[in-house]
């Protein structure tokens, strides 16, 4: 299936001088959004994962569809303070300054394969904190998957170690 027709370059978004990707086209067309879903299932299954975790708020347009189609758990992962239980939490860099993502504590158990979803992959900040966290409560890496990977950017770098799967790269 060609993903790409269904993802619209927005220009200067969120930004001047940004070439947004925007994957709304994609999630509206139904049966393209079952393509890449069920694509990213096939990964899921092949990496053996037993939950998958995905961050607000794009991550869980991937990862809650991602986890109903492979018939596992999925895990939110959230901003400072977002989560209503004891969690655990990561400091990771932005362009300008640092974040928190936090998970619940009990999230993953020890020795759980988790695949790490999100709708894309750029500098691999974000997908670095979710690993770290996984790792913190003692889960395995099985993969990370993504609807689209800005390669020119190196956020498989974060990654290493982990087979990464993505269906559109730019």
């Amino acid at each position: 299936m060609n993903f790409e027709s269904q993802i619209r370059d927005v220009p200067d978004f969120p930004q001047p001088g940004i070439l947004f990707k925007d994957i709304t086209p994609l999630l509206a067309d139904g049966p393209t959004y079952r393509a890449a879903i069920n694509e990213l299932a096939d990964f899921a299954r092949q990496c053996g994962a037993d939950v998958i975790v995905g961050p607000e708020a794009r991550g869980y347009v991937v990862g809650a569809p991602l986890a109903y189609a492979t018939g596992v758990g999925f895990v939110p992962v959230r901003k400072r303070g977002k989560l209503p239980w004891k969690t655990i939490g990561v400091e990771y860099a932005l362009e300008y300054g640092t974040d928190r993502l936090e998970m619940h504590a009990d999230a993953i158990l020890p020795g759980q394969r988790v695949l790490l979803a999100d709708d894309l992959l750029a500098t691999g900040g974000t997908m670095g904190a979710c690993a770290a966290l996984v790792q913190q409560l003692g889960g395995v890496l099985a993969g990370a998957a993504f609807l689209i990977e800005l390669s020119h950017l190196g956020g498989r770098a974060k990654l290493q170690g982990i087979e990464v799967k993505t269906l559109v790269q730019y």
